[in-house]
């Protein structure tokens, strides 16, 4: 019985999740986030951490990168990486959601449909910060 509570725990937390951006509110520097590309790579991070520039130089190469501060700090959109923010209990959704045990972690994000529903397409990674 134990066994089977395990793996079906187990089973549950490795479903991939989603997010729905109609729903899910996030804020940039000077207005609300609004998806354009059909994959992210989301990093969820605090800013209060060290120097996240340098940890998202590799990723920011491959995909679009959606930043998300834990600490709230709005930042300025760069080339490949838009910093967003949200209000305490929409990022609490989030790490609840996504199950985020550290941070800074980065997962993939895959478009699902028009209406701003995306779909987690990998596993979650530490992301390395020096």
């Amino acid at each position: 019985m134990i066994a089977l509570a395990f793996g079906y725990f187990n089973y549950k937390y490795s479903q991939y999740k989603f997010i729905n951006f109609k729903e899910t509110i996030l804020y940039t520097k000077s207005r609300l986030f609004e998806p354009k590309a059909d994959r992210y790579i989301v990093v969820v991070y605090s800013s209060h951490m060290g120097d996240i520039d340098r940890a998202l130089r590799k990723l920011k190469e491959k995909n679009p990168v959606l930043a998300i501060d834990l600490y709230q700090k709005r930042r300025e959109r760069e080339k490949n990486v838009v910093y967003a923010t949200a209000g305490t209990n929409t990022l609490l959704k989030i790490i609840h959601r996504f199950h985020i045990r550290e941070v800074p972690s980065y997962f993939m994000i895959e478009k699902q449909n028009e209406n701003g529903l995306y779909k987690q397409a990998s596993n979650i990674y530490l992301l390395e910060v020096q």
